[in-house]
């Protein structure tokens, strides 16, 4: 069936029937401004005709809007729902079509979305210098109650390789061709002649019926071993990739200090998912799951980055997420509000690298009844290089050394408060619980970004400018999960969830901006009305 043409009657009669403010009229327009010559350039010159890829994106984004993220549901609605069928023109699409068409498009959403923010910089709808950040942690499309250690995935490894080596080509007796392969380690599969090649001849013994032994009936295979011999060479690649991520796992495990290491076993991966990682989700929920970054501008609703992480905590994320704001936006941010776990100092000397001042509550100081005095109340002299306790007693310094952390170690320096000092010191017992030892002070690399912080953020100025971020990078990331459905991705894979946050992020960007552009204009005007003299000079 061809696509409709502007004057189809089935177009007319569907277009007649949606509002001008419908969805599917703003998706279109909005890609309609898009250059897509690099999502053309994906398609090769040989083979059928392809469908348009500006027709297949305009209906991804709508869907994705509206909450419908798998090709699956994208293959059905083309069917039943009118929208999409306009957005279409009646095209018939298959549903593998969709399925290739997510891969695709995946790689050329950066690209897209620095279109988008290029637009609405012009337009005037925000300056892109202010930016919360956030993360939340989506569940991957994989089941939660089928986790495997490192004994249990050795063990199934070995399983399957025993399987794939029984697999033998299936000889035609007519022929001689070989067929499809015979899975000998299947359930209920017999091994004799009238598995391969049909009924033998029977021999005749003299004298008597020959004897014919009964097939011999294997052992029953493992519940979770394909059939076919094509499900488990596709096994084989799951259970190799889960063992590499799961060596990836011991290897960091292994980074940790000996009292915070998990035990061998306690390491467990994804079968379906292994690039996901295993964790808490908001619910309290163990299980696979990826970590969703986003960067919301403060003076605009659209959302200037984001990406997608295979860890269940924020730390170390902030540097590169902030050179991605760089690289779509064309210039970098001077502020950035965001929580607790991007205060750390490494995350504050990437910012500081970027030219980026943060806004965060400082670790540890929320902390309204503490063990012991804490490490705030102590003055570093930077020209001394040694800290003064709150009594004014200076601590001597003992040792340095490099602590492990993963990805990258920090380097920790030691300091002791003398023990005569400690032992007759009136806050003794809100300081320390060792007297005769002396209280002990540490000091970690980049400790002065954090210091700064926490200067920072006791002023008016700073506490006023962080209200702002409930407001904004919260309730980008609510819409999302309420609204945009975004609790459970489609795909698997580290590339395919990436893809699909960035659909969310295109489909968000080209709506703000289609919606807010006639607002700039209408403010301009009223601009220029009252200022003429300035409009025309």
């Amino acid at each position: 069936m061809s696509p409709w043409h502007d004057d189809h009657p089935a177009r007319l009669d569907i277009e007649q029937r949606l509002a001008s403010d419908h969805l599917a009229r703003t998706i279109d327009r909005a890609v309609a401004r898009l250059d897509l010559a690099a999502l053309r350039a994906t398609y090769g010159r040989t083979g059928s005709e392809a469908h348009p890829p500006e027709r297949l994106l305009r209906v991804v984004l709508y869907e994705i809007r509206r909450g419908r993220h798998g090709p699956a549901d994208w293959h059905r609605d083309a069917q039943e729902c009118e929208p999409v069928r306009w957005l279409l023109r009646g095209a018939v699409v298959s549903r593998s079509c969709w399925y290739a068409f997510r891969d695709r498009v995946a790689p050329l959403l950066l690209g897209l979305n620095a279109q988008v923010l290029a637009q609405a910089l012009d337009a005037g709808l925000t300056t892109a210098t202010r930016a919360a950040q956030d993360g939340t942690l989506v569940a991957a499309n994989a089941s939660r109650h089928k986790l495997v250690n490192q004994a249990t995935l050795h063990k199934r490894v070995e399983q399957l390789l025993a399987a794939c080596a029984d697999d033998r080509p299936m000889v035609m007796p007519a022929t001689g061709v070989a067929a499809a392969a015979v899975p000998a380690a299947t359930a209920g599969v017999t091994a004799g002649p009238a598995a391969v090649g049909g009924p033998a001849p029977r021999q005749a013994v003299p004298g008597a019926e020959a004897a014919v032994a009964p097939p011999a009936t294997l052992p029953a295979a493992p519940a979770w071993l394909a059939a076919s011999a094509v499900g488990r060479q596709r096994q084989q690649q799951r259970l190799g990739q889960a063992q590499q991520r799961l060596a990836e796992l011991q290897g960091q495990n292994q980074q940790k200090w000996p009292s915070k290491r998990k035990a061998a076993e306690a390491i467990v991966v994804s079968l379906s998912d292994p690039e996901s990682v295993v964790g808490r989700d908001k619910e309290k929920v163990y299980r696979p799951l990826y970590n969703v970054q986003v960067v919301a501008d403060l003076d605009s609703p659209l959302v200037l980055g984001y990406e997608v992480f295979a860890q269940q905590n924020d730390a170390g994320v902030l540097g590169g997420l902030l050179a991605q704001v760089r690289q779509q936006l064309g210039h970098g941010l001077k502020e950035m509000l965001a929580d607790t776990a991007y205060a750390g100092g490494a995350d504050l000397a990437a910012a500081q690298r970027e030219g980026v001042t943060v806004y965060a509550p400082v670790p540890g100081d929320g902390v309204e009844y503490p063990k012991q005095i804490p490490k705030r109340e102590f003055s570093w002299q930077a020209a001394e290089q040694t800290y003064v306790c709150p009594q004014g007693h200076r601590l001597v310094f003992e040792e340095s050394w490099r602590e492990k952390r993963v990805g990258a170690g920090v380097q920790v320096w030691r300091y002791r408060c003398p023990a005569e000092h400690c032992q007759g010191c009136p806050l003794q017992a809100r300081c320390t619980k060792t007297p005769a030892k002396g209280r002990v002070v540490t000091r970690q690399e980049h400790e002065e970004l954090i210091e700064a912080l926490r200067a920072r953020m006791g002023t008016a100025a700073a506490q006023a400018l962080y209200r702002l971020r409930g407001q904004n990078v919260e309730l980008v990331n609510a819409d999302w999960k309420e609204h945009r459905k975004l609790r459970r991705f489609s795909g698997r894979g580290l590339s395919r969830v990436r893809g699909e946050v960035g659909l969310v992020v295109l489909a968000h960007n080209l709506v703000t901006v289609e919606a807010g552009e006639p607002k700039a204009r209408a403010k301009q005007a009223r601009v220029d009305a009252t200022n003429p003299v300035a409009n025309t000079t």
